[in-house]
């Protein structure tokens, strides 16, 4: 997954090139303002209610390039207030049914995401990007049954400006794989930011047939379970493996970190909503 970071939500969108460049180019991305319906890789949607904006995987993979964020050839998904107070990524990944029994040791997983963290700061390095470290817990992994959603938050720091951002993490579980969403604001407005993101979560849902508790006998079953998706799934274990090669993709699938610079763009965006043409308005975006 990949991130975007804008001063107007207290520099949490950050890039390398000017303000002015970097309003006009993300203004051009095809943004899908609210009252709308998103769709998510096929499997789900969300509600795009007013005052809310929501761009699909191409124009998502397009933010991330000007963003200076590595990707994978996964699709994204950007979901986000006017305000901009803070951004949602979702990435669909169809890894099978994730059983929900494991055991969630917060001192080892913390350990875990610290390493793979680390091994993907050469990665950075190469490319000469800004290296991240975890700092902490903001919040400790824990698992909602009734509604099969997994969750916690993570401190992070960027090396050269010191500067901090908070990535919140859910796991919304699903029959045959799970919707990987991380949220990120600024420490200081993070708990309006999830407070927010939580009060229109209701409005995201699988599509019938891809809901947790449709699994039936015979469906693929993921190899790991909750743990692993909070240390980077697949990646994390392969890295275990002594194959740390495969941490670099579980960084960008859950962590979205600060980079360096601030922007304001806020002016385009609330210039977004101000106009909302007609014929958006209603539409499934894709």
């Amino acid at each position: 997954m990949k991130s975007i970071f804008v001063a107007l939500f207290a520099a949490l969108l950050c890039v390398s090139v000017s303000g002015a460049r970097a309003a006009e180019d993300v203004s051009s991305l095809p943004w899908q303002v609210g009252k709308a319906t998103g769709d998510i890789a096929g499997k789900a949607t969300i509600d795009i209610p007013e005052g809310y904006a929501f761009l699909g995987a191409k124009g998502t993979r397009e933010l991330n390039r000007m963003m200076q964020n590595p990707q994978g050839s996964e699709d994204i998904y950007t979901f986000a207030p006017q305000d901009l107070s803070w951004v949602a990524f979702f990435t669909y990944s169809g890894i099978g049914y994730v059983k929900d029994n494991d055991k969630l040791d917060a001192d080892e997983l913390l350990a875990s995401i610290r390493e793979g963290t680390e091994a993907s700061n050469k990665e950075r390095k190469e490319k000469g990007w800004d290296l991240m470290h975890v700092s902490g817990w903001r919040f400790q992994p824990k698992y909602d049954k009734s509604v099969n959603n997994l969750e916690w938050a993570i401190i992070g720091e960027n090396e050269a400006s010191h500067e901090q951002s908070v990535n919140y993490n859910t796991r919304l579980l699903g029959r045959h794989g799970v919707m990987e969403v991380v949220v990120v604001a600024s420490p200081e407005q993070f708990d309006g930011a999830i407070a927010d993101f939580k009060r229109v979560l209701p409005g995201y849902e699988y599509k019938a047939g891809e809901r947790y508790a449709e699994f039936r006998e015979g469906d693929h079953v993921a190899a790991y379970g909750l743990a692993a998706l909070v240390t980077g799934g697949a990646a994390a274990v392969a890295a275990k493996k002594g194959l740390f090669g495969a941490i670099g993709a579980f960084l960008a699938s859950m962590w979205k970190l600060v980079v360096a610079g601030v922007v304001a763009v806020g002016a385009w965006f609330r210039k977004l909503f101000a106009r909302k043409p007609a014929q958006e308005k209603g539409k499934t975006v894709q």
